[in-house]
């Protein structure tokens, strides 16, 4: 029976409570057999090993309702189960206009900021039709379904809401693409790896000092980014081009960073990289992490000697979003089905050009202007911003271990 055949016919909801145990929805829908009913709608819901069991049904005949009601109630009684039966009309009411996903990340996630959350919705005119949970470590992040309001002015109600409350908040549309093959780019230093690579060759020129001082006002946005570029790279003059695989040997993946490329990887994505700091160390990371796409600034090299200049084109704020760009056209990835992720102000114009631009614990400038924020140090969460459960995960290493 279509959803249109059942809009006005009698139905009866029945609801279980009690503690799980294996066979109790077949059992329920063993028992409803009898009556010749049509099943309209199930949801199931386990928590903490006590179920919630729905069965939407049509029904029956006047002369065995009360037979059904008697045999459902006998039924749960002797399973030490509670059953409710609620008559009523049709299925549930037509979603409104307007669907998105909103998913919220907390560490821990409290029921004062659940309790907001759910009030903004409300507030912008949505309805939650439905919340479960995506994964219960690093974080525990849930995911509400919600309908009756456009996902912009969702997405900004909440983003507001969410800074306030020091909560992540995430909002994108519902609907097919969110399953289509996407495209992820991600920025380097402090993102990908927890280093800021020039720090770790400047470290080996004696000048970390300075090189940090300049890369801070460049990441707040203060300096023009390639101006500070040369000014770094000119300190690292001389360096012997031997410092290149020292540096290789002493950058730190972020934690998450293998699981979040590797389960990526396994939906099919393509996953690409974009960095101003060099070559000499994205290239390598390229082909250690199994990356789709690689683009840097090149440091020189001339006589087995760093020439404190930079080579080619610099990749700058303008250059990540245009190889964003070019790397969607040779992926055959719509721009709106990208996901672009970083932390600095040079990351902003691939943020905005992104279907999705996270800010992974960035700048306050760059938290505001980004679709959504992660602030907490484990880079595999944005997993779950693409619906993707830790139990997911998990299942996917245990079937094809790394």
């Amino acid at each position: 029976m279509s959803a249109s055949q059942t809009s006005d016919v009698p139905t009866l909801l029945v609801k279980i409570f009690g503690k799980d145990r294996p066979g109790i929805t077949a059992g329920l829908f063993d028992t409803l057999a009898a009556f010749s009913v049509d099943v309209v709608d199930i949801e199931q819901v386990v928590t903490r090993g006590r179920i919630v069991l729905c069965a939407l049904v049509t029904e029956p005949a006047v002369s065995t309702e009360g037979e059904l009601r008697a045999t459902v109630h006998s039924w749960a009684e002797s399973l030490k189960l509670q059953a409710e039966i609620i008559s009523g009309t049709g299925d549930n009411r037509p979603r409104g206009h307007g669907r998105s996903h909103v998913t919220v990340l907390g560490n821990p996630l409290t029921a004062e900021n659940s309790a907001a959350i759910a009030a903004t919705i409300t507030r912008t005119g949505g309805n939650i039709d439905r919340i479960f949970r995506l994964a219960k470590y690093p974080v525990t992040a849930v995911e509400f379904a919600v309908s009756g309001v456009e996902t912009e002015p969702l997405r900004t109600a909440l983003a507001t809401e969410g800074h306030e409350l020091g909560v992540d908040v995430a909002v994108v549309s519902a609907g097919l693409h969110r399953r289509a093959q996407r495209l992820v780019v991600m920025d380097v230093d402090s993102t990908l790896i927890q280093d800021e690579v020039i720090e770790l060759f400047a470290a080996h020129a004696g000048c970390e000092d300075k090189v940090a001082e300049i890369t801070a006002s460049a990441m707040r946005g203060e300096l023009d980014f390639e101006q500070s570029l040369h000014a770094r790279v000119a300190l690292l003059e001389g360096l012997d081009e031997s410092v290149v695989d020292k540096v290789r040997s002493e950058v730190r993946l972020t934690p998450g960073a293998r699981t979040l490329i590797r389960t990526l990887k396994r939906l099919g994505y393509q996953v690409g990289v974009v960095s101003g700091g060099f070559t000499q160390v994205t290239d390598d990371l390229k082909v250690r992490l199994g990356l789709d796409f690689a683009s840097a600034n090149t440091l020189e090299i001339v006589d087995g000697k760093l020439t404190g200049r930079v080579t080619g084109e610099v990749v700058d704020r303008a250059g990540k979003a245009r190889l964003l760009r070019r790397f969607a056209a040779e992926a055959g990835v719509p721009l709106a089905q990208t996901v672009a992720i970083g932390d600095g102000a040079n990351d902003l114009d691939m943020l905005n050009a992104a279907g999705l631009g996270v800010a992974f614990n960035a700048k306050p400038v760059v938290r505001r202007a980004a679709d959504t924020a992660v602030n907490v140090p484990f880079l595999d969460t944005v997993l779950y911003l693409l619906g993707i459960t830790r139990e997911e995960v998990e299942a996917a290493d245990v079937a094809e271990p790394s």
